[in-house]
C-alpha cells in the first residue's frame, strides 16, 4: 500500500504502472472520440465524428475548458491531501488524446502525463514541505469545511426545487442527524447519515411529484408520453460497438480507485486520505446522482461516454478487497452501464423532476464546496502568513473576479494559495516576512 500522510503520497510501483498505463488508454479512448471526461467537451465531438470540426479546433475546446481545472483544482487538491483525483489525471488525457494525429501517439502522450503525475506529484510535495512557509501543510485547512459544507448540498437542492419548508425540514433532519453521529459514533463521517437521508428525501419528492403529473396526464390523455422513445439511438449504438474497451477502461477506472490513492471528488480525496473508505463510497455515490442524466443524455446525443462513465465505479472500487476483484466489478459495470444507456434515457425521459433533481444536485454540490474551498483557502492563507496571508491570497482571488475569471472559481482560491505561498517565500529570503511557525516558536 501507498504511505499516505497528511499532505503527501508514495506510490508503490504497480500503483504508479496502474496510473501511467491508465492515463494511457484514457487518451486513447479519447483519441478514438469514443469518451472524455469533461462534461463541457463531449457535446462538441459529435462534430468532431462527424467531420465539420478539426482535430485541432477540437483541442482547443477541450484545452480552454479543462486546463484551469487542472493547475487550479486538480494540483492543490492532489497535492492537499496527497491523493490523486481525476481532474489532474483525465483532464490533460482528453487533450493529449484528442491533440494526437495518430492512434499509436494517443496513449504515448497519455503515459507521459501519467509518469508526469506519479514522480512529480511527490518531488513537489518534498519540495514544498522544505520551504521557510509550507504552504502545503496549511492547505489541510481546507478538509474540514470541504467535509461539512458538502454535507448540505441535499439542503440546497430541496429548497431550490421544492421550496423553503420542505429545505427546512430537510435542513433540521440533517443538523440533528450531525449532531447525532458526532455524540454516538465519533470515529465516522459526521455528514454520512445526513446526506444519505437527505438524498433519499430529495429523490422522494421528486418520484412522488412525477407519479403525481404522470396519473394527471394519463388520465387526461389516456396514454402515457414517451418523449424519448428511440431517441439517440445511433449514440447508443456507437457506444455498444466498442464495448470490450469501455470494459477495460472500467477495470482501470475501479482498480485505481481500489489502489486508495485516488479520490473522485474533493470531499473524497481528504476522506481516502484519512483512511475512511466506506464514507467516501457513500459521497461519491451520492454524487453520482447529480450526474447520470448529464452523462446518459450527453453520451446519447455525441456518441461519446464519460471516462469514468457513471462514476459509480468509483464506490465500488473503494470497497474492493484487492485489484483483480475491483477489475472484475469495473469491467462488469461499464457493461451494465453502456448496454442499459437507452434505456436509462428513456427512463429519464419519463421522470422530469428527477432529471431536474440531478440538475439541482449538480449546482447545489458547486454552490457548496464553492463556500467550502473559498473558506478553506482562506484559513490556509491564514495559516501560513496570518493577515498578510489573507490579503495576498484573497486579492489574488478578487482580482481573479475582477478580470473576468481566466481561471474559473472553483478552482481560483486553491489556485492563489499556492501563488500566495510562493509570493510569502519570496518574501522570507528578501527578508521582509516572518513565518507565522518561526514568529510562535
Amino acid at each position: 500500500m501507498a504511505t499516505v500522510t497528511a499532505a503527501g503520497l508514495a506510490l508503490s510501483l504497480p500503483q504508479q504502472l496502474t496510473v501511467v498505463a491508465l492515463c494511457a488508454l484514457t487518451a486513447f479512448v479519447a483519441h478514438l472520440a469514443l469518451a472524455v471526461f469533461n462534461d463541457g467537451v463531449r457535446p462538441f465531438l459529435l462534430d468532431f465524428v462527424q467531420g465539420r470540426s478539426t482535430r485541432a479546433a477540437t483541442t482547443a475546446v477541450a484545452f480552454g475548458l479543462s486546463a484551469g481545472f487542472v493547475f487550479g483544482l486538480g494540483a492543490p487538491m492532489a497535492l492537499a491531501s496527497g491523493v490523486l483525483n481525476p481532474w489532474l489525471l483525465f483532464l490533460p488525457t482528453d487533450v493529449l488524446g484528442i491533440l494526437a494525429p495518430k492512434k499509436w501517439l494517443a496513449p504515448l502522450l497519455g503515459a507521459g502525463w501519467g509518469a508526469v503525475v506519479v514522480f512529480g506529484l511527490g518531488g513537489a510535495n518534498e519540495w514544498a514541505h522544505d520551504l521557510p512557509v509550507d504552504f502545503l501543510t496549511a492547505m489541510q485547512e481546507m478538509s474540514t469545511p470541504i467535509l461539512f459544507l458538502f454535507t448540505l448540498f441535499p439542503v440546497l437542492a430541496v429548497t431550490r426545487q421544492f421550496g423553503r419548508w420542505r429545505g427546512a425540514v430537510v435542513g433540521v433532519v440533517e443538523l440533528a442527524l450531525v449532531v447525532l453521529t458526532l455524540k454516538l459514533w465519533p470515529g465516522m463521517f459526521a455528514g454520512a447519515l445526513a446526506m444519505a437521508v437527505g438524498v433519499l428525501l430529495l429523490i422522494g419528492f421528486a418520484v412522488a411529484k412525477d407519479v403525481r403529473e404522470r396519473g394527471a396526464r394519463e388520465a387526461h390523455t389516456g396514454a402515457a408520453d414517451d418523449p424519448v422513445a428511440s431517441l439517440f439511438s445511433a449514440g447508443a449504438a456507437r457506444l455498444r460497438r466498442h464495448l470490450p474497451l469501455f470494459m477495460l477502461l472500467g477495470a482501470g477506472i475501479c482498480v485505481l480507485a481500489q489502489l486508495k490513492v485516488f479520490g473522485g471528488g474533493e470531499a473524497t480525496s481528504f476522506l481516502i486520505a484519512k483512511g475512511q473508505y466506506a464514507e467516501a463510497a457513500q459521497v461519491d455515490f451520492y454524487r453520482a446522482f447529480g450526474f447520470v442524466p448529464l452523462i446518459a443524455t450527453t453520451a446519447l446525443a455525441s456518441g461519446a461516454y464519460g471516462i469514468a462513465g457513471f462514476t459509480l465505479a468509483y464506490p465500488i472500487g473503494y470497497l474492493m478487497p484487492n485489484p483483480l476483484l475491483a477489475a472484475v466489478a469495473g469491467a462488469a459495470v461499464f457493461a451494465v452501464e453502456v448496454l442499459a444507456l437507452a434505456s436509462i434515457g428513456r427512463v429519464l425521459g419519463r421522470l422530469p423532476s428527477v432529471r431536474d433533481s440531478s440538475e439541482q444536485v449538480r449546482a447545489a454540490i458547486g454552490e457548496a464546496l464553492g463556500l467550502a474551498i473559498l473558506f478553506g483557502s482562506l484559513l490556509a492563507a491564514h495559516t501560513m502568513g496570518g493577515g498578510l496571508g489573507i490579503l495576498v491570497c484573497g486579492g489574488l482571488y478578487l482580482l481573479n473576479e475582477a478580470m473576468g475569471r481566466p481561471v474559473v472559481r472553483m478552482a481560483a482560491a486553491p489556485a492563489a494559495v499556492i501563488v500566495g505561498g510562493v509570493l510569502l517565500n519570496l518574501l522570507y529570503w528578501l527578508d521582509l516576512f516572518t513565518p507565522l511557525a518561526r514568529v510562535k516558536g
